[in-house]
């Protein structure tokens, strides 16, 4: 199985985000019960690999449609502000 893509992250203010993408190799999202992006900090200098995009490494959100045994299984997801939160917009109740 391949991680899926972070196909779009819009959280400009991350450490990984350079040009609304995604820059780490992969991110971790979901703290149970509420599906943050557990990678996003901030930082005064930008991290990760500028030419890597993105995956999605781990999801701890089992009640996401898209979640199986703790594994993102969308083609692709998105990040972005819910309210002041940096979230997995792909997110999806089961």
């Amino acid at each position: 199985m391949e991680m899926p893509v972070v196909t779009e992250c819009t959280v400009e203010d991350c450490a990984y985000n350079r040009d609304r993408a995604c820059h780490a190799l992969a991110i971790t999202v979901g703290d149970v019960r509420h599906a943050h992006c557990d990678t996003f900090f901030h930082a005064p200098a930008k991290g990760g690999a500028p030419s890597a995009t993105g995956r999605v490494g781990a999801c701890k959100m089992s009640d996401c449609r898209h979640n199986v045994d703790f594994e993102c299984h969308a083609p692709g997801i998105a990040v972005g502000h819910q309210q002041t939160e940096a979230d997995c917009l792909t997110y999806a109740p089961a």
